[in-house]
């Protein structure tokens, strides 16, 4: 049998003391050339467009809540795809320190429906201003139009 040796750091640690990010998911939906955003109708960023998003409960896999979050802020049930990136800037969110995983994903069934957090609509992508985008979903949006083009992996510095 082996037998583990305590972490001396974990050892030091409590959780009273530790402060680490928390984890959030982004879906990137995109048909016939448009992608879908909501309108927030909440703080932060009232009134900007983002991508379906949330923060990932814990005990849940962050592919979970990309599903759930989704459906939850626009009614649509989707399958993921592809991982676009992940993006951990300490800044992109002004309330706290968070690091997003974000999904490509197809719509599978559903109808656009508004939630508390915004109303989705289909935006075509040739259209998007990016300085109305919260959060840094604008860099994202960005980094997801080269995507498309090259395929390949994202990231906050990339």
């Amino acid at each position: 049998m082996v037998r583990l040796r305590p972490d001396p750091l974990l050892m030091k640690m409590s959780l009273k003391n530790l402060k680490t990010p928390f984890t959030v998911t982004d879906v990137i939906i995109e048909k016939d050339k448009k992608i879908i955003l909501l309108r927030r109708n909440i703080e932060p960023y009232r009134g900007k467009l983002t991508f379906p998003a949330g923060f990932v409960e814990y005990g849940e896999t962050v592919e979970h809540a990309a599903v759930r979050e989704t459906i939850e802020e626009t009614g649509l049930k989707v399958k993921l795809k592809e991982i676009l990136g992940v993006y951990s800037n300490p800044k992109r969110d002004p309330r706290l320190h968070s690091s997003t995983v974000v999904f490509i994903a197809d719509v599978v069934s559903g109808k656009l429906k508004k939630s508390f957090e915004g109303e989705p609509d289909w935006y075509p992508l040739n259209k998007i201003n990016f300085s109305d985008m919260g959060f840094d979903h604008g860099k994202i949006l960005k980094d997801y139009i080269k995507w498309r083009e090259s395929k390949g992996t994202f990231w906050t510095s990339k």
